[in-house]
Order: structure tokens, then C-alpha cells, then sequence
């Protein structure tokens, strides 16, 4: 495969020699293999069985194939100069039962990619849990039963032990405010739960798990470089009046600052957002030592930026995002708004918390429709998404920021949760029923900026 120096006003040296460049997936969105080797059901794999659940009914039990076809796609990484390879650990792959007895074959799969990154020259970057829980925990309670933080250590200790050999750059956890949120609290993302009874408790006992997987990280294997990611959406209010900014603080509470701030040491954010205190009932003796951890780095994942409005008839937030799609702006096809000033301004944010030592956008990448044109995929909006938002980066680095890092998601056209397979992240196109990789203008620029 020929990459070309397209034009590239970007120039990687302006980063830096030690900037850390790379691609991001999870184990659910690509692997496919929902049964193999040993493998139970997730929540995921459950949630996507259910009538309605997930747009045109797609479901992952093949996604990309990465579980079979993983030499391939890793040949590709290499071939578009991608040094790191960030991926995640199918809970239900190493421990079928949750807990307990560890399956081998599972353990043997992550090992054969961990090996062959390594072989082909890229830097694994492992994600501990992204978002796929065995369904058979869930039927325990799930993220709502304090046992999880026993279970999600257990888990832990295994990858440890498995993998901390060779893996030398480790996230505990991706972007809590999501699968808490968005299956605890609305019920459109797996398991399928909703209402403050389950988004509260949740919310809790994923700080705990991810503070509790880090100082296992940290005891087991003390020279890797340890992190955890967050998503973030830079939140402004639709006016100056006082009800809008207020309105605008507590979405920002809750989309930007319910996680990190336990885990910097400061307390969750109840004083800006009173619905949170419903935390209080599940906080235990010993927990507030139990919630904070002093991590290498922090993962920002950041998309786009969130209008707010004030409303009274909104429940526990008293707030509404006004619809990027009213608001006659550029969209991607996930209909968020494309505004690169967001990743510049969520990095300021991110920044200006004195704990964190290092950031690194472990997410960023657009939703576009894309054409295979005889054997090429023009994605030109994909393209200039990347450029402009690496520019804000870039920004953000030259007025000192510590910003280390930037993860595009995603190498391949995968499975996008609810939105199923209409949503295109990838560098790669991927046509879902031939399996066929094409390499897209967006991957070809990358390959050059990376040469």
C-alpha cells in the first residue's frame, strides 16, 4: 500500500518527538466471535437480542470479524504508520462466569494479539473495560450491587497477570458517565435500566471499581503508565440569562465533571448539581479513601459541544440540550454538531485541574456518509474533521497544555452501539457483509501525516 504526501499544513514535528499517536477500538464493536472459544453472553450481547433495541436490528455476533481476521487489520495499522494500538478485554471472554474460573482460550486470544502487535511494531494500549459486562453479573445487580467492585478487581488482577508482561500502557475504565448513564439512567444502552435507583448507585460503584482496579494495576505492575478515560462535551448555555447559565453548570456537573473529580480527590459535584446527593446513602465508611487515585494520565474523549437551556419540566436537571439539528449548524451523521473549538476548550478544562499530570485524547473522530467509488472512499469531511480538530489540539499544546497524546477513533467501520452500523467512525471502510477493507482518504492523509 502507496500513501502519497498529500498536503499536510499539519506537520507531526510541530507535536513533538514524544507526542503519542494512535487508533482506538472496543472489543465489542469489532471482535464478532459472540460464542466462540468459551465466550458467555454480555450484557451487550443480550441488550442487542431485544426486539427494537438497536437501529435496522443490527447486532454484533459478527461486527468486523477482528476476532478472526485481527493479523489482517493489525498489517493495516502498520501499513498506515499508526504506532499505538489501543483495544479492550472482553470481560465474558476471560471470566464466562463473571468470577471464578478463568477461561484459557480467552486468555490465549488476547495474548496472540498482544504478540503480534508487538511483532508488527505497534505499541498495545490496553482498555480494561469498555462497557461489555457479563450478562450473568448483571443479573446480579450489575454496576447497581457493590460486589461488582470484588468482581471488577478479580477481572483486573487476571488481565494483570495475563497480559502486564508485554502491555506496557493500561486504561482501567472508558468513559463511566456513558455506561452508567446511558444503560443505568435512560435505558438505551445495554443492560436496559433506568431512573436515579440504578443510575446512583452505578455511578458510585464505578468510581470505587475504577479507583480499586487502579492500585491493583499499580501494585501488580509499577512501571506501565496507567490511566482511565472520560467523555466530555464542552457545554455553553443558549443565553446569558442567569436560568440558562445556571442550566449549563449542571449539565456541565453531570456530563464533564461526575467522575474525575471523585478520582482527583475533590468530591463528587452535588453542590452544583443537588440530584447527585442521592450518592450519599451508598457512601460507606472508608469509601472517600477508596475514590481518588493518582493516575499517569487521563484519557479526553471529546466529539462536539452541547447547547443548554433552562426547563423547568426536566426532571432531577432542570435543564434541556437544544438539538444541534435546530440549531443550523454542521452535523455529523450522528447529528452532533462538528465544532473543533471544543476539543481545545475541554483539554483548557481538563488542564486546569492541578491533579492531572498528563492528557492524552484517547477518542476523537467523526460519523460520515461514505460512497465506495470503484475501489476508493473519498470521505473529504472526515479528513477536514481531523485536521481541525488536530489544529485545536495543537493549539491547546503550544499554549502549554499537557496534552500528550491523540487516538482516532476508529480504525475500522464498526458496530456503534444503538446506532448500530449506520454511523461510519473508521479509517477503514469495512463492508459488513464481505468483510472487505478499503483504506479511505481520511486513513491515506493519516498515513501520511504519520510518515
Amino acid at each position: 500500500m502507496e500513501f502519497t504526501d498529500q498536503d499536510i499544513s499539519l506537520d507531526k514535528k510541530l507535536f513533538g518527538p514524544d507526542f503519542q499517536w494512535g487508533v482506538s477500538t472496543a472489543a465489542f464493536q469489532i471482535e464478532g466471535a459472540h460464542d466462540a472459544d468459551g465466550k458467555s453472553e454480555s450484557v451487550w450481547d443480550n441488550f442487542t437480542a431485544k426486539k427494537g433495541k438497536i437501529l435496522n436490528a443490527h447486532h454484533a455476533r459478527v461486527a468486523c470479524d477482528f476476532y478472526n481476521r485481527y493479523q489482517e487489520d493489525i498489517d493495516l495499522i502498520k501499513q498506515l504508520n499508526i504506532p499505538n494500538f489501543r483495544f479492550s478485554i472482553s470481560w465474558s471472554r476471560i471470566l464466562p462466569g463473571g468470577t471464578g474460573q478463568v477461561n484459557q482460550a480467552g486468555v490465549d486470544y488476547y495474548n496472540r494479539i498482544i504478540n503480534y502487535c508487538i511483532k508488527q511494531g505497534v505499541e498495545p494500549w490496553i482498555t480494561i473495560y469498555h462497557w461489555d459486562l457479563p450478562h450473568i453479573l448483571e443479573q446480579k445487580g450489575g454496576w447497581t450491587n457493590r460486589d461488582i467492585v470484588n468482581w471488577f478487581s478479580e477481572f483486573v488482577t487476571i488481565c494483570a497477570q495475563s497480559f502486564g508482561d508485554r502491555v506496557k500502557h493500561w486504561m482501567v475504565m472508558n468513559e463511566p458517565v456513558v455506561f452508567t448513564g446511558a444503560g443505568y439512567f435512560f435505558g438505551i444502552h445495554a443492560p436496559g435500566r433506568s431512573g436515579m435507583r440504578n443510575f446512583t448507585p452505578a455511578i458510585h460503584h464505578a468510581v470505587l471499581s475504577i479507583v480499586a482496579g487502579a492500585k491493583i494495576l499499580r501494585k501488580l505492575l509499577p512501571n506501565i503508565t496507567l490511566g482511565t478515560t472520560f467523555s466530555c462535551s464542552q457545554v455553553e448555555a443558549q443565553t446569558d440569562h442567569p436560568r440558562d447559565v445556571a442550566a449549563a453548570v449542571r449539565v456541565d456537573a453531570l456530563l464533564n465533571r461526575l467522575f474525575i473529580e471523585p478520582i482527583l480527590g475533590m468530591g463528587y459535584p452535588i453542590k452544583d448539581l443537588p440530584a447527585l446527593k442521592g450518592l450519599l446513602k451508598y457512601m460507606l465508611p472508608g469509601d472517600e479513601d477508596n475514590m481518588s487515585f493518582d493516575f499517569d494520565f487521563i484519557g479526553v474523549q471529546n466529539y462536539t459541544r452541547e447547547i443548554v437551556k433552562s426547563s423547568f419540566f426536566t426532571p432531577y436537571i432542570g435543564a434541556r440540550i437544544v438539538k444541534a439539528e435546530k440549531r443550523n449548524v454542521e452535523l455529523t451523521d450522528m447529528r452532533w454538531e462538528v465544532y473543533p473549538p471544543s476539543i481545545y476548550n475541554m483539554i483548557k478544562k481538563f488542564d486546569a485541574y492541578p491533579n492531572i499530570k498528563s492528557i492524552i485524547i484517547t477518542e476523537n473522530g467523526a460519523a460520515f456518509p461514505d460512497k465506495v467509488t470503484g475501489d476508493e472512499v473519498n470521505d473529504t469531511k472526515r479528513l477536514q474533521y481531523l485536521k481541525d480538530y488536530l489544529g485545536q489540539v495543537l493549539k491547546a499544546k503550544n499554549e502549554g497544555c499537557k496534552v500528550n497524546g491523540y487516538f482516532v477513533w476508529t480504525l475500522t467501520d464498526n458496530f456503534e452501539w444503538a446506532e448500530g452500523y449506520h454511523p461510519r467512525f473508521g479509517l477503514i471502510y469495512v463492508d459488513h457483509n464481505t468483510q472487505q477493507r478499503i483504506v479511505k482518504t481520511s486513513g491515506k492523509w493519516f498515513a501520511a501525516f504519520l510518515k
